[in-house]
């Protein structure tokens, strides 16, 4: 990042670290990501370096890959000329302080320049820092009707980095919520995803989300969402890093817990989720609502519970979503002021060792389709009840589970002339 800043200085164009990495760099945060602003036109920029991308040449933003291969976003110095509150025009030729004036707030509108080590903070960001205020560049209510996004932004930064959000710059994100419909879904459900992901208590965001009437005009379900609800999602642990997936999607799924599984799917399809996330996480809702109850009692009995009441459980639940549902199940308990502590997972623990240890899916009875049909058993809907009825017995007794006894128990029921097991 140095040597980029570096080499457009010396060819005599004004260049800065702007953004989130000067404000990270200020509150102690690490953070890899250094973006620039400069004098420089684009073209200017991509002939001085070997390596770039036009990132988004036409609002002046050229990638730069620097010595260590990691590339760093350029941009021209600009201004706003036009804006619908989704999409800007822009103009090349503006100085520093224009084109940190058009930043959304203060704290993000902080300049460093590498090489002369210097700041310019022409908007007091830094003095809102460390009086813990988030407040919007210039006029609030002007700012948010540019990108109405940082609405969004404004309670994310908020949450993150425990700040008060300053009195007119709260009064202009109220404004704000009747016209976020405007934003498109992608860009809501991105938002929500940070917000699970950056921010270590993410009640302290959505309670601002509710309260702002964001929830009533984005995601209508949540509108009234309840505290015990969001302080859930706080009981969750937080994603971190790229190998923790499930987290993000735990938090996602105590989020919309208030709501039926039905209604949580929709939810998710109206903010364009993937089908992943719209399959888990409707599956741990589901989870919840039916569960729940029945094992928060097991839960203060967790070694006297029958073996086979929690092999039924682990069955309808699913062996792959038994951790997720009682991570879930554990939040809404503690946020609840139910059972927490070593009861919770020594009944978790003996539900993932029956999860992998007992059979508790039609799939792992010891005959199969094939078997049933060399008994006469017509394929179709009478075969699946047949082998639901196998699998009650089953989970019921797992030593049931051997081929003999699971023929002999069809015959039985033949012979029987029932009209089903």
């Amino acid at each position: 990042m140095v040597e980029i800043a570096r080499t457009l200085q010396n060819a005599g164009y004004a260049t800065w670290c702007v953004g989130g990495g000067v404000r990270d760099a200020l509150l102690g945060v690490a953070n890899l990501d250094w973006d620039l602003a400069t004098a420089a036109p684009p073209p200017e920029v991509r002939r001085l370096f070997r390596r770039t991308v036009p990132v988004g040449i036409e609002f002046g933003t050229v990638g730069v890959f620097g010595r260590d291969g990691r590339m760093h976003e350029v941009t021209t110095f600009r201004r706003d000329v036009h804006t619908d509150g989704r999409h800007a025009v822009v103009e090349f030729g503006a100085s520093l302080e224009e084109d940190l004036a058009r930043r959304d707030f203060t704290i993000n509108a902080i300049a460093w320049d590498p090489i002369a080590r210097r700041l310019a903070d022409p908007f007091a960001g830094q003095a809102d820092l460390e009086a813990r205020v988030l407040r919007a560049v210039g006029d609030p209510e002007a700012r948010l009707l540019e990108d109405r996004l940082r609405a969004l932004r404004a309670i994310r930064f908020a949450a993150r980095f425990a700040l008060t959000i300053d009195p007119a710059t709260w009064s202009a994100i109220r404004t704000s919520a009747p016209h976020l419909p405007r934003l498109s879904p992608e860009r809501v459900r991105q938002e929500i995803e940070k917000t699970l992901e950056q921010v270590d208590r993410p009640s302290t965001a959505f309670r601002l989300w509710r309260d702002a009437g964001a929830f009533g005009s984005l995601v209508p379900p949540l509108a009234a969402v309840p505290d015990q609800v969001l302080e859930a999602v706080d009981c969750l642990a937080r994603p971190g890093g790229a190998g923790r997936p499930l987290r993000r999607t735990l938090r996602l799924a105590a989020l919309l817990s208030a709501l039926e599984a039905s209604e949580a799917e929709r939810a998710l399809r109206a903010l364009r989720a993937s089908n992943q996330d719209v399959a888990t996480v409707t599956a741990l809702v589901e989870g919840w609502h039916r569960h729940g109850d029945a094992l928060r009692a097991a839960a203060d009995h967790a070694d006297a519970v029958p073996a086979a009441a929690l092999r039924m459980a682990v069955s309808r639940i699913g062996r792959l979503r038994v951790a997720g549902t009682m991570r879930l199940l554990a939040a809404r308990w503690r946020a609840e002021g139910g059972p927490t502590g070593s009861p919770v997972w020594r009944l978790h623990r003996r539900l993932l060792r029956i999860a992998f240890q007992d059979p508790v899916e039609v799939a792992d009875l010891a005959i199969d389709g094939d078997d049933l049909r060399a008994l006469g058993v017509v394929p179709g809907p009478a075969m699946g009840q047949v082998l639901r009825a196998l699998l009650g017995d089953v989970l019921e007794e797992p030593e049931r589970n051997h081929r003999e006894w699971l023929m002999a128990a069809v015959r039985r029921w033949q012979a029987s002339g029932a009209a089903g097991p």
